[in-house]
């Protein structure tokens, strides 16, 4: 079934979908509002509903970090391939303001961060980058910044 379900979310639209209704973002008001074609883009929204908000009325800090979970680890193995293992190494978050609307985070790949990452596991035996994430409220205040190690390495 896991393989069944990574074949067929090899197009951006049934990717979109399978994570929508997958019940850890869909309960938590975590939604993929825009994936592109290529895996190299991608953008997430969380709504601001009664059920994540805070003890003092704003986003749940829970939520802000789960929203950029798994997704550059995704990506980059949609667009590396079946040669590499890639796996989330570490993430941190630090707060910025309280999330008082919906807020939205995006997620970007370009060639030349594949070919450095491709680079560094030819010479190195593995590549360990490190993105950062921005979630901002709709107007573009900064609510929190993620920073996501991912490793990487050939099979």
């Amino acid at each position: 079934m896991r393989e069944y379900l990574r074949r067929i979310s090899d197009k951006a639209g049934v990717f979109r979908f399978l994570v929508n209704v997958y019940p850890p973002y869909f309960f938590s008001g975590i939604k993929v509002v825009k994936v592109a074609e290529d895996f190299r883009f991608l953008k997430v929204k969380l709504k601001l509903r009664w059920y994540n908000r805070n003890y003092v009325g704003t986003q749940f800090g829970g939520n802000l970090f789960s929203m950029t979970d798994p997704f550059y680890m995704i990506m980059l193995i949609k667009n590396l391939g079946k040669d590499y293992i890639v796996w989330d190494k570490s993430s941190c978050i630090k707060f910025i303001r309280p999330g008082t609307t919906d807020v939205f985070a995006e997620f970007f790949l370009n060639e030349e961060m594949l070919n450095r990452v491709k680079k560094e596991v030819e010479e190195n035996g593995k590549s360990e980058p490190v993105f950062k994430v921005e979630i901002k409220e709709k107007k573009g205040a900064l609510v929190a910044l993620v920073e996501k190690k991912v490793h990487i390495k050939k099979k």
